[in-house]
């Protein structure tokens, strides 16, 4: 799998001031990042008819849920709510470089690839969340997990070609969303962070410094927001930016989440509905939506708003489907969870399973949280669960590609950066020194990967303790 989260996630601290003009979020980092979440809102009238939320400056935090309105923007960090057509002037001068950074969460380009790239997902603390006492662990124990998960990953990679498609994918859109902004005549740098693979979020920060940006927007490929995807990756950029004097002055905007935008919702109904005439009877049709899941606790324990905005999202696409005259029935599932813990439910295999116990003959799957074609779609999707759904008595099955390159959506894409451009803020370079990195000196550092090269040599002599070890990971 691309993409696999596992525990809780600790989260700042918040707090919300909204007033009847703008919906300001006053967001305050809790340098020891403590347990709890603390959210006060004052509640007021707000202006409507806006799209996607957005960040002033690097903020690590929940995006506030207005749920039911097609196009709203949520706005943080003195940012105000979006009017419609607010925006007419562009973003041209002589004097201003502006920059485009695209988040992904990459993939191995080749076999050879495959364990590094689970080093590097399982080594991230927004994906394995251990406790503080067990921190050193974080390294040691993703080895361990890449390697017993490599030789599984590497056959579903060999499957759909020997590496994954998502860099490629993702140029193609970056050069695609640059085109469409020169359309608006605004003239852009657009560039790609992935967060586990290359071109790494380190190495596209390093060249916007060449380049001289001098206004950022943060477009993560994510439609809904989740902390184990753009949270994550927002928090490797703050770290960077707060530590860096030039970055720190950078003005910059993150658009956390766009699942709401009416560009985004139009254009994957007309991917549906164009997938429907595939069938002899489209009426029929089962419409199943698949979005990836993430545990439990994430949402439950730690508020991540990502059940809630897939929800809402799928809500607005059968909306504008049935405006459309379209009034097919649909289904949510959650399909790519790993290890023991509970993740979002239903599963998409369980409810193929029993779709088919209930007579369910025609089904076309859709990816909800996938913008491009990787792994989850092309093997687990197409290969995996539509076997699984043909076994269990489905006898037409169909699946919705990503949407790439869509031009409606890399047009919508354009007009939400442009849209952001104006609520562009640099991040505060105030002191962050904490308890965290004082542990980042050589001797901590010595007696971490001391420890947890006795875990790892342990684990890898016992052969109970493999086996117990391989059954929950795998």
């Amino acid at each position: 799998m691309e993409a696999v989260a596992v525990g809780s996630r600790i989260l700042p601290q918040i707090s919300v001031h909204q007033n009847s003009e703008t919906l300001h979020h006053h967001v305050q980092l809790n340098p020891s990042f403590v347990n709890t979440t603390k959210l006060s809102v004052d509640r007021c009238s707000s202006s409507s008819d806006t799209k996607n939320s957005v960040s002033g400056g690097l903020s690590l935090r929940l995006p506030v849920q207005r749920k039911g309105i097609v196009g709203r923007t949520h706005c943080s960090a003195g940012v105000c709510m979006y009017p419609v057509g607010a925006f007419e002037s562009h973003y041209h001068s002589d004097e201003e470089k502006i920059g485009v950074l695209l988040l992904n969460l990459g993939g191995p380009d080749t076999l050879n690839d495959v364990q590094p790239f689970l080093f590097n997902l399982f080594a991230d603390p927004d994906i394995i969340r251990l406790p503080r006492l067990f921190r050193f662990l974080q390294r040691p124990l993703a080895q361990l997990i890449s390697v017993l998960r490599a030789p599984k990953s590497k056959e579903g990679y060999a499957s759909i070609g020997g590496g994954s498609p998502l860099r490629k994918i993702t140029d193609e859109q970056a050069n695609a969303l640059k085109s469409a902004l020169e359309v608006k005549e605004v003239s852009a740098d657009v560039y790609v962070a992935m967060r586990y693979w290359h071109p790494f979020t380190e190495e596209a920060v390093r060249q916007i410094k060449r380049d001289r940006i001098t206004r950022l927007v943060v477009l993560p490929l994510y439609p809904q927001y989740s902390i184990s995807t753009t949270g994550s990756s927002v928090r490797v950029l703050q770290e960077m930016f707060r530590n860096d004097a030039h970055l720190s002055r950078l003005p910059v905007a993150v658009i956390q989440s766009w699942y709401q935008r009416q560009g985004y919702i139009r254009s994957m109904a007309d991917l549906i509905e164009k997938e429907l005439q595939n069938f002899s009877n489209p009426e029929e049709v089962m419409i199943f939506f698949s979005a990836h899941g993430v545990p439990v606790s994430y949402v439950e324990n730690a508020g991540d708003p990502y059940r809630d905005q897939i929800e809402e999202c799928i809500f607005l696409i059968m909306q504008e489907l049935k405006s459309r005259g379209i009034g097919n029935d649909h289904t949510l599932a959650y399909q790519s969870r790993v290890g023991p813990v509970q993740w979002l439910k239903p599963y998409t295999d369980e409810v193929l399973v029993d779709l088919g116990q209930r007579g369910v003959k025609s089904l076309l799957a859709v990816p909800v949280s996938f913008v491009s074609e990787h792994i989850e779609t092309l093997e687990e999707i197409d290969m995996e669960y539509r076997e699984l759904a043909l076994e269990s008595g489905i006898v037409n099955w169909g699946r919705v590609p990503a949407l790439n390159c869509t031009p409606s959506f890399i047009t919508d894409l354009a007009e939400a950066v442009i849209e952001a451009l104006p609520s562009a803020m640099a991040i505060s370079n105030s002191d962050t020194t904490t308890s965290d990195n004082a542990e980042n000196g050589f001797v901590a550092y010595a007696v971490k990967m001391v420890f947890g090269s006795i875990f790892a040599f342990l684990l890898l002599l016992s052969p109970k303790l493999m086996s117990a070890f391989k059954s929950r990971v795998l």
